[in-house]
């Protein structure tokens, strides 16, 4: 079991450093994340990881900044070997249907990743695309020159990066410390070992609601859990079984992200917040890209050594649409897979791959 903790940490690391590489147009940071024989999928663009590394690199050396933002990071590891589904949201400006424009870009990772000379690293990316919202171009604010009361620091590329400059200061700054812990060893373990099992039980609701997986969903909660989520409140048992015929009586596709999970435990009992991320394509005579940000506030008890969700509320921070313009099928999407509702998504043959 620590192993496998581990296992997971290392994981997630490379993840992010991933993300990292990709946004700061840093080609030794996105090549390291791969093993040497590491490959990747993203449709039109198959080949080696180095390949892959440098053709990124120059191509958001020269763009405007993006952002890519991974979440709904969900793990199975067996040995040496592992599989990961992760969400990803991705600001890039792209030319894909005329001149660059700035693009929300919803999409999987589904990454398979081994243990070599003692270090995780990816072995294999194949990106599924899921949705593309295309912006204006914004209007950027600028601010005089000395002005701390509400200048920010902005990202850059590379060493050009003001992120970078700001890591080297703090590890500049630290200093070694030991704080007394009298928690015992068994303890925390146990309280890792739930806190991982909490976060997946957000990301297995997530993938369960955007695949139309009914079972999945239920197998979240206990029994007797309740859920208020606005379009439906009562026992989410039943929450399950009817949910994925109002998303598919209302909706082309779907797609939650979840992340900054805050969670506090005691004993068998927890409480969480975390935030969302949804996505959704609203049919009807005028189509909508629908996004919604909010929160999941929830209630978790540990029963016969099970963590599932006792309890659920959605609260709502704030929505926004606008009229759906179809991009997945233009420019360096058109290749790629695109995510389906059911058994048929490749997840399925990905999460079954190491049993």
């Amino acid at each position: 079991m620590i192993q496998e903790l581990l296992a997971r940490r290392h994981i997630e690391n490379r993840l992010a450093q991933h993300a990292r590489g990709i946004d700061r147009a840093d080609e030794h940071l996105l090549r390291a994340a791969y093993h040497d024989d590491g490959t990747v999928d993203y449709g039109s663009l198959k080949c080696g990881a180095a390949d892959f590394a440098s053709a990124i690199a120059n191509m958001h050396a020269g763009a405007p900044m993006s952002l890519h933002r991974p979440s709904n990071v969900w793990i199975k590891v067996k040995g040496q070997q592992a599989v990961s589904e992760s969400y990803v949201a991705a600001w890039v400006t792209l030319p894909t249907d005329g001149d660059p424009l700035p693009h929300l870009v919803g999409g999987r990772y589904l990454d398979r990743h081994a243990l070599k000379d003692d270090a995780w690293r990816m072995q294999h990316r194949h990106y599924v695309l899921e949705w593309i919202i295309q912006y204006p171009y914004p209007q950027v604010a600028t601010a005089p020159a000395f002005a701390t009361a509400g200048l920010v620091p902005h990202g850059g590329h590379h060493l050009q990066d003001a992120g970078n400059a700001l890591l080297l200061a703090y590890a500049a700054r630290r200093t070694p410390r030991q704080e007394n812990c009298t928690m015992d060893d068994n303890t925390a373990l146990d309280r890792l070992v739930s806190h991982q099992s909490i976060l997946d039980l957000g990301y297995q609701y997530a993938r369960g609601v955007d695949r139309g997986d009914s079972a999945m969903i239920a197998a979240a909660f206990h029994e007797d859990a309740v859920i208020v989520s606005g379009v439906f409140n009562g026992l989410a048992h039943e929450f399950a079984q009817t949910i994925s015929g109002i998303i598919d009586g209302a909706s082309s596709r779907v797609m939650h992200t979840v992340t900054n999970h805050w969670v506090e435990i005691n004993g068998d009992s927890a409480v969480g917040e975390s935030y969302v991320l949804a996505y959704q394509g609203l049919l009807g005579e005028e189509p909508q890209d629908a996004l919604t940000g909010g929160r999941y506030i929830d209630q978790y008890e540990r029963r016969a050594g099970s963590w599932k969700i006792a309890q659920r509320t959605f609260v709502l921070d704030w929505a926004t649409s606008s009229p759906s313009k179809n991009l997945l099928d233009t420019g360096m999407f058109q290749e790629m897979t695109q995510g389906q509702r059911g058994q048929q998504d490749p997840v399925y043959a990905l999460w079954e791959s190491l049993d």
